[in-house]
């Protein structure tokens, strides 16, 4: 007599992770489309041989529509939308693995593991001259306006031109890196009449200018660790007269007479002498010639 013993296969036992929380740091520019965590590296396994389906959540909202799996059987993460850093430097993916799929009524195990995701900041970004207008939503462009000044003719002063907006200044976008930043005057200046500062940007002369004229100088703005990391902002000085005295009125009373019902716009006369418009004159001892 022969008895044949059936050993049937119960669903009892949960996928495993080999590991259940992993860190990985992706740098800014990493391409989309680009593998960031291996298939080895997240697969489940499960002891009842069961295949393994896989969904990944993410635990916070600024890491929604960046990675994605490459299917519900393979865990492999990749990027599917470009980083920044600005926006966000740590997100934390949850993926999930069971043994039955989503959405069926036979009973099911499911395993967890966590994926930290650290965004490394790159130097992919030129300086930026201060102060900047953002152009765009997620502020990765600031635009800067023109530099203005005015020196006399004639004259060298020993301090750093005062500019409008304020001092030609520069700063390292990527902010975590910071690099620093050296200044030169490359455009504009073939007389050699100005100088600025490598480390400060201080704009000084060198000598005197002998007419009324007006200078574009183009200044360079270049991190040192890359010198392809540059921007160029417009600096504008006008030399003008120098002015040594306040104008003044040639007299300290002025006395006019007008007629009743006179209409608008009409002269008012010299009191006195009726048939001479009223002048009001002043004068600048600057300009004794005029």
């Amino acid at each position: 007599f022969q008895i044949v013993v059936t050993i049937l296969n119960v669903n009892d036992n949960s996928p495993v992770f080999k590991r259940t929380n992993l860190t990985k740091v992706v740098p800014e520019d990493t391409e989309v489309n680009t593998t960031v965590v291996a298939r080895e590296e997240l697969s489940a396994s499960d002891a009842d041989l069961d295949i393994i389906f896989y969904e990944l959540t993410t635990a916070g909202p600024d890491a929604d529509g960046y990675f994605a799996i490459k299917g519900v059987n393979n865990p492999e993460i990749y990027l599917q939308k470009a980083l920044n850093y600005e926006k966000c430097q740590l997100m934390t993916l949850v993926l999930y693995a069971r043994d039955r799929p989503v959405g069926s009524t036979d009973p099911s195990h499911t395993a967890t593991a966590t994926i930290n995701i650290i965004i490394d900041q790159v130097d992919s970004r030129p300086p930026w001259f201060l102060p900047c207008t953002f152009i765009n939503t997620d502020k990765s462009i600031c635009i800067s306006s023109p530099y203005t000044g005015r020196v006399n003719i004639s004259e060298v002063p020993t301090e750093p031109l005062i500019l409008e907006p304020g001092p030609i200044y520069a700063v390292d976008p990527d902010y975590a890196l910071n690099e620093k930043i050296v200044y030169r005057i490359v455009g504009g200046d073939a007389d050699k009449v100005f100088s600025v500062d490598a480390d400060t940007g201080n704009l000084t002369m060198n000598k005197a200018v002998t007419a009324p004229d007006s200078y574009l100088l183009q200044v360079m703005a270049t991190q040192v660790n890359n010198i392809q990391k540059y921007s160029i902002a417009s600096v504008e000085i006008k030399v003008i007269s120098k002015s040594d005295y306040a104008p003044y009125f040639e007299s300290r009373i002025y006395n006019g007479m007008v007629s009743v019902g006179l209409a608008p716009r009409s002269f008012v006369f010299q009191a006195g002498n009726p048939s001479s418009p009223l002048m009001i004159t002043a004068v600048d001892d600057d300009f004794p010639n005029v």
